[in-house]
């Protein structure tokens, strides 16, 4: 089986246009529901969400769709991602639902599903559930003695809150420490100041101010020159950037410097391997991450297992194959001795754990802990329809540079599975090199695409 309405990441689209529409969210619900459906217990699915404001839209529909099929539903409200995950294992539901598309701005929307392990879910069962909506559901639909009910559970957001607190070192406090926290004006807005300020620092919240159609915009994550300014300009020891459902982290050192996901994930295999308790001999990360980390954990003694992108990939191989540090360059960091996917408070108490035991050293030095090698990634967005990948220049431009950087670079071009663009990439430690053979395979993919705009991401 294949899959067409899934992407990378759960489904995504732009809000109330097919295929992320009302009616789209409540054939999903009640597809899944068939294929969770195990037992004569009476089933549970928990649904929180992002601030945007057609969470409105497809919250109910999602909850009507699971009502229809006899299961209840458990809503609450807007949580990051991570905290849909942990809640579903804790009240021990049968799946959980995230309505967010995560980094994207607010016109889209999207569905994350998760399993009763509070793991997102494998290509097949989301082949599985594709597969189910093209059925006719009126002889599944439950008597109406049978019909789910719907909560709202209000303390979500404490039961959170204290387990995020709990993963953070006994003993150790932020007291003394100033961070700027960036939220996105999305799913952390609420939990992310408390959980610092509970731990004893001094706070700077910013992006706390949700509005329905602000998440994201300027800020968080995927726009760290906000935080970068703040943490200046409020002599802050450092700052933190969460995205729209705070499953990805971006922080930013005292001279207002962001540091990526590489970096962050380097710092803290590279505490843990000290302590004795990293896992799976290294770190997993996706194909995307720099070649300046793996250098680094080869200097340590570990190793860097790479997988597709998608922090799905990553929880996967991190599963089969023993690791309990993983993640993506652009901020996903998964520790599953913690969590079951990407959770940037968790990720960042970790990295303060280590900020705060080394006896003062600025987060410049303490959080930088290799040398990254020269990286250039452009974004070509194509129309709907065209494949720019299947033009002829395209491929001889592509074939060109994997010429020029054999032997001392690599390049990776790809699709993404979140958004209509084309991803170049490329690395070595010539940086004029890298940053012709971007240019160069970038152009004649501008040239093929139908709208011919860039965006550019480094």
């Amino acid at each position: 089986m294949t899959r067409q309405l899934f992407g990378t990441d759960g489904i995504r689209g732009t809000a109330n246009i097919d295929p992320m529409t009302a009616e789209t969210a409540l054939r999903v619900a009640m597809a899944t529901a068939l294929q969770f459906r195990r037992g004569d217990h009476r089933h549970r699915v928990v649904i929180g969400k992002d601030t945007r404001l057609s969470g409105y839209l497809l919250e109910p529909a999602l909850t009507a769709g699971f009502i229809s099929m006899g299961m209840d539903v458990v809503l609450v409200g807007p949580l990051p991602t991570p905290a849909v995950a942990m809640l579903t294992r804790s009240l021990r539901a049968d799946m959980g639902v995230m309505i967010s598309a995560s980094h994207n701005p607010y016109q889209d929307n999207g569905i994350k599903l998760f399993g009763p392990d509070g793991y997102k879910l494998s290509d097949e069962v989301e082949a599985a559930i594709e597969a189910r909506l093209a059925r006719d559901f009126c002889t599944d639909l439950a008597a109406p003695p049978d019909l789910g009910r719907a909560s709202r559970l209000d303390d979500a957001t404490g039961r959170y809150i204290e387990y995020v607190k709990n993963t953070f070192p006994r003993g150790l406090r932020l007291d003394g420490l100033k961070i700027v926290v960036d939220c996105a004006h999305g799913a952390a807005y609420r939990v992310a100041p408390k959980v610092l300020y509970e731990l004893g620092a001094d706070v700077v919240p910013i992006g706390v101010a949700p509005d329905g159609i602000n998440i994201n915009k300027g800020c968080g994550a995927t726009a760290t020159q906000l935080l970068q300014e703040q943490v200046v300009a409020n002599g802050a020891h450092l700052g933190i950037a969460l995205d729209g459902d705070a499953d990805r982290l971006i922080m930013v050192d005292e001279a207002g410097r962001a540091i990526d996901g590489d970096q962050l994930m380097a710092l803290i295999a590279s505490s843990w391997a000290r302590a004795q308790s990293l896992k799976g001999g290294g770190v997993v990360a996706t194909v995307m991450s720099n070649l300046g980390m793996e250098r680094h954990l080869t200097s340590l003694g570990l190793h860097l297992a790479r997988t597709p992108v998608g922090d799905r990939y990553v929880v996967e191989h991190m599963r089969e194959r023993g690791y309990n540090v993983g993640g993506e360059q652009s901020g996903h960091v998964v520790l599953s001795d913690y969590s079951t996917t990407g959770d940037g408070l968790i990720a960042a108490l970790q990295v303060l754990a280590v900020l705060i035991q080394a006896e003062g050293k600025p987060a410049s030095e303490v959080c930088r802990v290799f040398a990254p090698v020269p990286q250039k990634l452009t974004n070509v967005r194509f129309a709907a329809g065209s494949k720019p990948l299947d033009d002829a220049a395209v491929k001889a431009a592509i074939r060109e540079g994997e010429a020029r950087l054999q032997g001392c670079g690599r390049l990776l071009i790809r699709k993404s599975g979140t958004e209509p663009l084309i991803r170049v990439m490329a690395e070595c430690d010539d940086e004029s090199l890298v940053n012709t053979v971007v240019a160069d395979i970038a152009a004649a993919i501008q040239s093929a695409a139908s709208t011919g705009q860039t965006v550019e991401t480094v």
